[in-house]
């Protein structure tokens, strides 16, 4: 059996806060909030707008967003977007996975974790990157 052709990308994973009635309403099968929630709705500009972010050939924008919760407790001179330093917090988020094409320029792919970074809410954003690479049908070229 032949071995089946494969992609190799960066996959960026990125806890992004969003309002409490954000969650609530895609859980409740309303997709357009996350275009209505402020926080959200810069992180769905830049994925949409001209980059390697999610690009999948015929298919642009792609990402996967899971609800999630983040534990985290401020110390003595954070400055929290949520919460206080001293005090245990929980912020309502989304997980959000991108996949950018390992064949992406250096300074492309800099260019646009940059820009994600300066758009995140958080004092220290979360962005996790690592390898990864991705099945694909016999039919469909490797890139």
């Amino acid at each position: 059996m032949p071995m089946l052709p494969r992609r190799k990308v960066r996959v960026l994973r990125l806890s992004w806060p969003v309002d409490p009635a954000t969650l609530a309403a895609l859980q409740a099968g309303r997709a357009e909030a996350l275009d209505e929630d402020p926080s959200f709705a810069k992180l769905l500009a830049a994925l949409r707008a001209d980059n390697p972010l999610g690009d999948f050939g015929h298919y642009q924008a792609v990402a996967e967003v899971s609800p999630c919760w983040e534990l985290f407790s401020p110390q003595g001179g954070a400055s929290p977007t949520l919460g206080n330093a001293g005090q245990p917090q929980i912020s309502t988020n989304l997980m959000v996975t991108i996949h950018v094409d390992a064949a992406t320029p250096e300074a492309d792919f800099d260019a646009v974790l940059d820009w994600l970074v300066a758009l995140h809410p958080w004092e220290v954003p979360v962005i996790e990157i690592s390898q990864a690479e991705l099945a694909l049908r016999a039919d469909q070229p490797a890139r």
